[in-house]
């Protein structure tokens, strides 16, 4: 062969070897950080941001004025709540089931002395001359209640007063000296000559009470035995 053809090929072997190595040195080089030591690539560790000072005052001044109470203080509060608006609601109702609740008449125990409009006593004698027949007028009688004396045309007394307080809802009856009957003024009740209920919506007769001239004095004593208007019980009993 020919010295021309040798020297180019040997000139194509050293290139090849180059770029071999040009190669070689690139992966090498790509490598060497993947199998660098482990402080090599290991991620520094930062410290945490430091908060403000002035933020933690700030923080700090909100929490101390808007205060939340817990869950047992605000349970306190509604019950104060709830007893204040109570009080009042009760107190009305209260009242207003007494006003609906038919009063009861007569009395019970013992006899008491009438008195009159001014709290004295009432004297038989002078009862009758201040207040002939057919009128009648009102004492004060069993349970502090208001009784109807009533005074026969012999200038004596009836043996039975008549509790003046009606049984539909507790107005006083006054006495009709024309019609000679009770007539309420309240809701048109009407009871006759001796209390007995002619008309509603009152449902029942007024009460009686026995009358006794004690001394001169005029005493009240409650009556027990059967309705004579009715033949019935007494219903105040």
């Amino acid at each position: 062969p020919s010295p021309a053809p040798l020297k180019q090929d040997r000139e194509d072997s050293q290139s090849d070897l180059k770029m071999l190595g040009l190669l070689a040195g690139t992966a090498l080089a790509l490598t060497l950080p993947a199998a660098g030591p482990a402080s090599a690539i290991a991620p520094v560790a930062r410290a945490p941001a430091a908060v403000p000072a002035r933020a933690s005052l700030s923080m700090g001044a909100v929490g101390a004025d808007d205060f939340v109470p817990d869950m047992q203080r605000r349970t306190i509060m509604n019950l104060v709540l709830l007893g204040g608006a109570g009080v009042p609601v009760l107190w009305l109702a209260g009242g207003y089931i007494y006003f609906l609740v038919p009063p009861g008449g007569g009395g019970g125990g013992a006899g008491v002395t009438a008195r009159d409009a001014l709290g004295a006593d009432v004297m038989a004698a002078k009862w009758i001359a201040a207040n002939p027949y057919p009128g009648r007028a009102l004492v004060e009688g069993l349970k502090g209640d208001a009784h109807y004396l009533i005074v026969k045309e012999d200038k004596t007394l009836y043996d039975f007063a008549i509790n003046a307080v009606c049984t539909h809802l507790g107005c006083v009856v006054p006495f009709n000296r024309a019609q000679l009957k009770y007539i309420c003024p309240c809701h048109g009740s009407q009871y006759d000559f001796n209390g007995k209920v002619i008309r509603g919506p009152a449902p029942l007769s007024l009460a009686l009470a026995h009358v006794n001239d004690v001394d001169g004095k005029v005493v009240l004593s409650p009556w027990t035995e059967t309705d004579f208007r009715t033949d019935l019980a007494p219903w105040w009993k």
